[in-house]
């Protein structure tokens, strides 16, 4: 799976999608059938058949990559964006309460998430902390990274 994950890594969703079905579908489908099949043959106490009827539970969740090629099996971009939080950590161990430390994920979070949309980090965080005074709770979802617009460019387009 690995080798089929780095082939296709940097191809285009439809791309992904499509080169998983070809290659990666035929070894899940051999996978869920040995072990549905193991399992039928483990005591239900093992550890072992507990783990697998634990995974043939979720099944829908597990084989989603083989239909949505925006999904990533590998977690190392998610690592890598977290890498400057893990670095700072020594410097942010008092958030001066649990609640502060919540909210600094939260923030931490969105601009991760900014990053990853490729946005202008400063000119978003302006932009939204501006707005929160003006904009309806219900608008907000506008100010998300993936539904943001510059100013700049919201002016060109006019």
């Amino acid at each position: 799976m690995s080798a089929i994950e780095r082939d296709i890594n940097g191809l285009s969703a439809g791309q992904r999608r499509a080169a998983r079905q070809d290659w990666s579908a035929p070894l899940i489908a051999e996978m869920e059938a040995w072990m549905r099949q193991a399992c039928a043959r483990l005591s239900r106490h093992a550890e072992v058949a507990k783990a697998m009827d634990c995974l043939l539970k979720r099944w829908g969740a597990f084989t989603r990559f083989l239909i949505d090629g925006r999904i990533c099996l590998s977690s190392n971009a998610a690592e890598r964006a977290l890498r400057d939080i893990a670095l700072g950590r020594r410097a942010w161990l008092f958030a001066g309460s649990d609640r502060g430390g919540e909210r600094a994920a939260v923030i931490y979070s969105l601009i991760i998430t900014a990053r990853l949309n490729h946005i202008d980090l400063q000119a978003w965080l302006a932009d939204v902390l501006g707005s929160f005074r003006w904009l309806p709770v219900y608008e907000l979802d506008k100010l998300m990274p993936w539904n943001w617009t510059s100013p700049a460019k919201a002016v060109q387009a006019a």
